[in-house]
């Protein structure tokens, strides 16, 4: 396991917070009010330790394959529905929701390998993920990928506690499948756009990986 570049600098102030709040528990509280201490102690621990999990990258055998589409996110499928995409392809489409707590790995992954030819950030609300308007009303990134077998449409989703988006892909890019294309911090939500009459091989609440499940095939 490594610990994803996104959070280099919120790890770091982290710490040094956790180091001086203590520091001064120590001196002014802990002769005094012992089992205070002992408590601010372990809670910025505990929060500490979170932050560090958070963003976590663990060491995984990624899957790979010309008729597969790979879950791009680690979390719960929350949403598998046939829509009509207002945002680019004008017409209906399968999607499959990923919700991501907090405690998932917040890494996200491309879910097939191909050109990115559509690359669109939206300003938005922070409805919680599971919101049904959080995919079209919530700051969200979408990205088009197309190959030989067609085009898929990703959207990061921010939620209530998600306040930045990363992505790392721009247009006319080449797109290796289950490589990462981009991170979000803290809870959110991947939306998968597929073409009607894809096969999906996930069910609704089923507990997903990033890189690793089979989301559908072509």
């Amino acid at each position: 396991m490594t610990i994803h570049r996104e959070g280099y600098q919120t790890i770091t102030i982290s710490a040094l917070a956790f180091a001086v709040i203590n520091l001064l528990s120590f001196y002014f509280i802990s002769a005094h009010v012992p089992w205070l201490s002992y408590l601010i102690f372990f809670v910025t621990l505990a929060l500490l330790l979170f932050l560090i999990s958070f963003f976590r990258v663990p060491n995984r055998k990624l899957s790979k394959g010309d008729d597969l589409i790979i879950c791009p996110a680690d979390g719960k499928v929350v949403v598998i529905e046939e829509i009509v995409d207002q945002e680019f392809f004008k017409d209906r489409r399968i999607q499959v929701s990923i919700f991501m707590s907090p405690a998932n790995v917040h890494q996200n992954r491309n879910p097939i390998g191909g050109e990115v030819v559509y690359n669109q950030y939206h300003k938005g609300k922070y409805l919680v993920a599971w919101h049904p308007k959080s995919s079209t009303e919530n700051e969200r990134h979408s990205v088009v990928l197309r190959n030989g077998r067609g085009e898929i449409l990703v959207k990061q989703i921010a939620g209530a506690l998600a306040k930045r988006i990363v992505n790392y892909l721009s247009v006319g890019q080449k797109a290796e499948q289950s490589a990462e294309y981009g991170f979000i911090k803290f809870g959110s939500r991947v939306d998968v756009l597929l073409p009607v009459g894809t096969k999906v091989n996930v069910q609704l609440n089923q507990v997903v990986q990033g890189g690793v499940t089979v989301l559908a095939t072509w």
